[in-house]
């Protein structure tokens, strides 16, 4: 029997392990120096001052009266008219959202929770839109800023959790 099977049970490497090459240590390098710049990104407070290359020289000045305004800008809110009271609604469809702008007149509607939609109750006719916040959010943050009389405000409010609001646009 004799020594030919006495090294099949050794537990000596039969090479020595080598160092990484230089395509390796590379490539680690680049990942380390990747994740720091994520990290640093993520870590910089979102009101950091561009780089020294970007600044603009001072304060933009505003346009001149009679320059015509950039027409994909959204309009922007009306004040609330004297007398009334400002009331956020979500509507039950979002989706009305995107047809109302600002000046707008509608027909508030209202059914309260455990009702048919069929029985909607008219809340505040040509109720003036003063804004339209996150038409195009999908996450139900969107919302419809109305000018109410106090006493639709009262009754808007004061529905029952549940109770889905709706709109009607007046031309």
């Amino acid at each position: 029997m004799g020594n030919a099977g006495a090294d099949t049970g050794s537990l000596r490497p039969l090479r020595r392990p080598r160092l990484p090459g230089r395509a390796t240590l590379l490539r680690a390098a680049l990942v380390a120096a990747l994740l720091g710049l994520a990290a640093a990104v993520l870590q910089s407070p979102s009101g950091c001052p561009p780089p020294a290359g970007d600044r603009s020289p001072g304060p933009a000045a505003p346009p001149p009266a009679g320059a015509a305004s950039d027409p994909a800008a959204p309009p922007a809110a009306l004040p609330l008219p004297d007398g009334a009271v400002g009331v956020p609604i979500r509507l039950a469809e979002p989706a009305a959202l995107a047809v109302v702008r600002p000046g707008a007149r509608v027909d508030l509607l209202a059914v309260p929770a455990g009702r048919q939609a069929g029985d909607a109750d008219l809340l505040a006719p040509r109720a003036l839109v003063l804004d339209v916040v996150g038409a195009g959010a999908t996450d139900g943050s969107s919302a419809l800023y109305l000018a109410l009389r106090p006493e639709q405000a009262h009754r808007a409010v004061g529905l029952p959790e549940g109770s889905r609001f709706a709109i009607v646009v007046r031309g």
